[in-house]
């Protein structure tokens, strides 16, 4: 009987145990993509600035954002989390923010990848990001 028990104990814990941290909800916004960009040697030393933030335009849906926050590097999807792609949903950089050109003109922060404004139902996607030797590769 005890080990029926434990059986069906342990049978709850891993059913119940959820892959993601996101309540199991996925952006329906933003589609998987799989890719894996290398840096260019300029890209690289614009990001030895702690806070200085780059574009890149060849990965992800409609490119990346990478950061230098001064202990590490984050990588973020350039696309609006809440917005389906189109033409204005494209983010720009301003400062440490970014921010889509659609007339509700979400922005978000770069170092945690949050609303700047208002709340809303999805963070910016984060992407890997490997540092080895002077390489920077970015990929999901």
């Amino acid at each position: 009987m005890r080990h029926i028990c434990a059986l069906l104990f342990t049978l709850v814990l891993i059913t119940s145990c959820s892959e993601s941290d996101d309540g199991g909800q996925r952006n329906p916004f933003l589609l998987d993509v799989n890719f894996s960009t290398q840096l260019s040697a300029i890209q690289v030393l614009d990001l030895e600035i702690p806070s200085n933030p780059i574009y890149v335009s060849n990965g992800g849906l409609r490119g990346f954002f990478v950061i230098n926050t001064g202990s590490g590097l984050i990588a973020w999807e350039a696309s609006d989390p809440n917005h389906a792609p189109n033409d204005c949903s494209r983010m720009v950089i301003n400062g440490i923010n970014v921010f889509c050109q659609c007339d509700d003109a979400h922005s978000y922060n770069l170092f945690t990848g949050q609303s700047n404004d208002e709340v809303l139902p999805y963070t910016m996607l984060n992407y890997r990001v490997n540092e080895s030797g002077g390489t920077i590769t970015v990929f999901n």
